[in-house]
C-alpha cells in the first residue's frame, strides 16, 4: 500500500459513520437535546411558528390569549426552559436580577439573619426562576468599605437586568445610583419621592400598627409602649408615626425606645430601658422580629408576668414565637407575597410590559393572636419599675 493509500484509508477510519437507516440524525436549532425540549419541540407540539412560541413565553407580540395560554400549556407538559445563553445573545439581557438591602448595618448580609427577608427572598427566587430569571442576592452596606459590600461598585462585576431593593433609606445612595445607571428597580416597602423607582410594593403599617395599639387596649392595656427604630425606611418612620398619632387621638403619653433595628445587642438593651423606666408601660409592641424575645427576657428579669403584668406584640414571621413560654403575638407583613410581587413587577419593567406610571401595591398583614396580648381581666394601674431579679 502507498502512503497516500495509507493516508486515505487513516481518514476514512476515523470519519463520521453513515447515517444508520431508521436512525435520526442529531437534533439542531433548538431543538431536543440531551433530553430537554427546545423551541422547535414546542412549535411543532402547538402547531405554531417558532416565532410565535418565543412571543408567547416572553409575553411579546399582538398573540390571541388563547394561542399565548396554548403555548405555555404545551411549554409546560414538554418542560421546556429557555436557554439563558441563547437569550443573552438574542436580547443583550443576562436573565440576571439583583436583591439587597441597603438600611441596616454595615455588615453586608445582617439582614439574612431575619425571618422575613428568608421567605421573602425564597418567593423571590422561584418566581424569577418561573420567569427564566436568577435571583441574585447582593451586599448593601450603608456605607462602602474593607468590611463592607464595597457599594454600588461591586455591583459593576455582575451583569444585572434589574434590581429588587428592599426597606431603602430616605436618601438611599445606593438605589439613587442604580436609577442613574439605567437599571429597573423596584422596591419592597415605600420609598422616598425622591426615589422613581419603577414600582413598589409595601403593607398598610399604619393601619397594621393601629389594630395592634386597639387590640392591646382592648385587652387591658392602660398605658403602651413601642421599641422602634433609628433608620429612616419607611417601615419604620410609617409605624413609629402611626403609634404617636393613635397616643395623642386616645390621650396617652407616648413611651418608646429607639435602637438600630440591626444590632441585636442593642435591641435587648432598648427592651430593658423601656421596662426600666419610671413610667414603665404595661403592653409593649416591637417593630423588628428579635423584639418578642428580647422584651420577655426583659420581663423576667423584672419579675412581670407575661401577659398578666405585661402585654407583648412584635413583627416577626418566625415560627419559633408559637412555642414560647408564652406563645407570643405576631404580626406578620405576608412577605412570600411581596417577594413574588416585586419580582414580577420587576420582570415586567425589564421586558417593557410595565405601565407608563409607577405601580403602586399594597399588601394585607396578618396579626396572629397568641397568649402574650391576650388578659383575662383589665388592668387600671401599672406598678412601679423593680430592679432587676438577680440572674
Amino acid at each position: 500500500m502507498t502512503a497516500a493509500e495509507k493516508h486515505q484509508a487513516a481518514r476514512t477510519s476515523t470519519s463520521v459513520p453513515p447515517p444508520v437507516a431508521g436512525r435520526c440524525p442529531p437534533p439542531r436549532g433548538g431543538a431536543r437535546l440531551n433530553g430537554r425540549a427546545g423551541i422547535r419541540d414546542v412549535a411543532a407540539a402547538a402547531g405554531v411558528s417558532i416565532t410565535t412560541v418565543s412571543d408567547a413565553l416572553n409575553g411579546k407580540g399582538r398573540l390571541p390569549d388563547a394561542t399565548r395560554s396554548h403555548v405555555r400549556e404545551v411549554a409546560e407538559r414538554l418542560g421546556y426552559r429557555p436557554s439563558a445563553a441563547a437569550r443573552t445573545l438574542r436580547t443583550g439581557k443576562s436573565g440576571l436580577i439583583g436583591l439587597t438591602v441597603t438600611t441596616y448595618g454595615e455588615e453586608p448580609f445582617t439582614f439574612t439573619e431575619f425571618a422575613y427577608f428568608a421567605e421573602m427572598a425564597a418567593a423571590a427566587t422561584s418566581a424569577a426562576l418561573a420567569r427564566g430569571y436568577a435571583l441574585v442576592i447582593l451586599p448593601a452596606p450603608a456605607r462602602s468599605g474593607p468590611a463592607g459590600g464595597g457599594g454600588p461598585d461591586v455591583w459593576s462585576n455582575v451583569a444585572l437586568d434589574g434590581t429588587v431593593v428592599v426597606d431603602p433609606s430616605a436618601q438611599d445612595p445606593i438605589v439613587s445610583e442604580l436609577l442613574r445607571s439605567g437599571l429597573p428597580v423596584v422596591s419592597d416597602g415605600r420609598p422616598s419621592d425622591s426615589l422613581p423607582v419603577a414600582a413598589w410594593v409595601d403593607n398598610d403599617h399604619e393601619a397594621a400598627v393601629r389594630g395592634i395599639l386597639d387590640h392591646l387596649a382592648e385587652s387591658g392595656a392602660r398605658r403602651i409602649g413601642l421599641l422602634t427604630g433609628t433608620s429612616t425606611d419607611t417601615y419604620t418612620r410609617l409605624s413609629t408615626t402611626a403609634y404617636l398619632d393613635w397616643c395623642e387621638r386616645v390621650g396617652q403619653e407616648p413611651v418608646y425606645e429607639r435602637y438600630p433595628a440591626h444590632d441585636p445587642c442593642a435591641g435587648a438593651v432598648a427592651a430593658d430601658r423601656l421596662l426600666a423606666r419610671p413610667d414603665r408601660p404595661d403592653a409593649v409592641y416591637g417593630l423588628f422580629d428579635p423584639n418578642g424575645t428580647d422584651l420577655l427576657a426583659a420581663a423576667r428579669r423584672y419579675g412581670l408576668r407575661v401577659p398578666e403584668d405585661l402585654l407583648l406584640v412584635c413583627c416577626s414571621e418566625s415560627p419559633a414565637y408559637a412555642t414560647t413560654a408564652p406563645p407570643i403575638t405576631t404580626l406578620s407583613l405576608k412577605p412570600g407575597r411581596i417577594g413574588n410581587a416585586v419580582t414580577q413587577l420587576l420582570i415586567d419593567a425589564i421586558e417593557g410590559l410595565a405601565p407608563a406610571r409607577p405601580v403602586q401595591r399594597v399588601m394585607p398583614t396578618e396579626l396572629i393572636v397568641r397568649t402574650s396580648s391576650r388578659r383575662g381581666s383589665a388592668r387600671t394601674t401599672v406598678s412601679a419599675p423593680r430592679a432587676p431579679a438577680s440572674e
